[in-house]
């Protein structure tokens, strides 16, 4: 499959909902923090199959908002696996050349967690081969609301007129400014819905559904969808007549 790829269109930015770690975890009759911990290998692999391929950006949705939400032992579990994981992955970044970012509510997440993200993305800065970006604490929803009220403040204090507010003006308050937005979303474990993932960002993204769970999604899995991206004719509202010109 990876033989099939063509470099002259490759996505520059994949987004990835990584679902499934529960129910793969389930099946294994084990608890679910079991499947959180075998998806490290899934970042892994993906990570550097992106890198070796040339994609420029990968976003991992590694905690939404709402994830607050789930049993508080899981939750913990969750935040304990993140900085452990932060620690044991800085070698392999610096290894592969890749730079670390995070995008959401970086302050709900515990201080402990806080200080290694921090550390782990300043030493990944000098990187320059791939962008690797954590989406935590975050939610579409989130993004925009926090774009807007920057926004209203701007306009508050006579730094932005309403009248000059387009498309690219919020684009630049998005915790996304500065990352094009990507052209491929892949969502493991067959589920059909966006999960309020990057709500702006991916209006015109192409959409890969796979029925495989995230711990057990690999290179192959990432070539197959890559392939399946470049059979596609991307119109942005277009037809096809105009875009073959």
């Amino acid at each position: 499959m990876k033989e099939k790829i063509r470099q002259d269109n490759l996505p520059e930015h994949i987004a990835v909902i990584m679902d499934g770690n529960g129910r793969w975890a389930k099946k294994q009759g084990a608890a679910r923090v079991f499947g959180h911990k075998s998806a490290v290998k899934s970042v892994r692999d993906v990570t550097e199959g992106c890198a070796e391929l040339g994609v420029k950006y990968l976003t991992l949705y590694a905690f939404s908002t709402e994830n607050w939400n789930r049993p508080k032992f899981e939750v913990t579990a969750l935040m304990e696996l993140l900085v452990s994981t932060l620690s044991s992955e800085i070698k392999t970044l610096m290894d592969n050349d890749i730079r670390l970012e995070s995008i959401g509510d970086r302050a709900s997440l515990p201080s402990k967690c806080q200080r290694e993200l921090q550390e782990a993305i300043d030493k990944t800065s000098g990187n320059s081969r791939m962008t690797l970006i954590l989406a935590l604490s975050y939610s579409g929803r989130w993004d925009i609301a926090q774009a807007m009220k920057k926004i209203a403040l701007e306009v508050e204090e006579g730094k932005l007129k309403a009248e000059n507010i387009n498309q690219d003006i919020i684009n630049n308050y998005l915790a996304t400014a500065g990352i094009p937005d990507p052209e491929l979303l892949i969502r493991t474990s067959g589920e059909l819905r966006i999960s309020n993932f990057l709500l702006w960002q991916m209006a015109y993204t192409e959409f890969f559904i796979t029925e495989t769970l995230w711990p057990d999604f690999r290179k192959k899995d990432l070539y197959e969808a890559i392939v399946s991206y470049q059979e596609r004719e991307r119109r942005f509202g277009k037809i096809s007549e105009q875009i073959k010109k």
